[in-house]
């Protein structure tokens, strides 16, 4: 889907992404990126369970302590308005370039992710040229 990040800062879900949201009584989110490229927005349920992987995480402390700072400094709660958008973190915004920008938005597992224009096309670009080897991998695995 394409979106836009309004000049007050604000995204509006795509009604599919509305209505999956309100079907599950969800009006509350975390919104934050993981990698500093891609911002994601997690019903706050979800969110809460990734606190809890990042708390329980022993196998890399530094790892799950440095993950967790990122998305603490760039993240935020928000909640969907009246008319299905969401204030995306000031700070979000500045660090990934969303600011009055568009946008595309891809529901990922239980999260909808928010690319960059840029980012959407240097994906966009990277899966064009990797396709083929990665088909053959994946038709080995089993894709149909």
């Amino acid at each position: 889907y394409t979106g836009r990040v309004d000049d007050k800062g604000r995204v509006k879900l795509p009604v599919d992404f509305q209505q999956y949201f309100a079907d599950l009584g969800e009006k509350k989110f975390f919104i934050t990126s993981l990698d500093g490229s891609i911002a994601s927005i997690y019903p706050i349920p979800v969110w809460r369970h990734n606190l809890r992987v990042l708390a329980e995480y022993k196998e890399d402390t530094q790892a799950a302590e440095d993950i967790g700072f990122l998305t603490a400094d760039l993240g935020g709660q928000a909640e969907l308005d009246s008319q299905g958008r969401l204030l995306v973190p000031a700070e979000l915004r500045r660090e990934l370039g969303m600011e009055n920008q568009a946008v595309r938005l891809l529901a990922v597992d239980e999260r909808v992710d928010v690319l960059s224009d840029k980012v959407y096309e240097e994906r966009r670009q990277r899966s064009r040229e990797t396709a083929a080897a990665n088909l053959a991998k994946l038709k080995k695995a089993g894709l149909k």
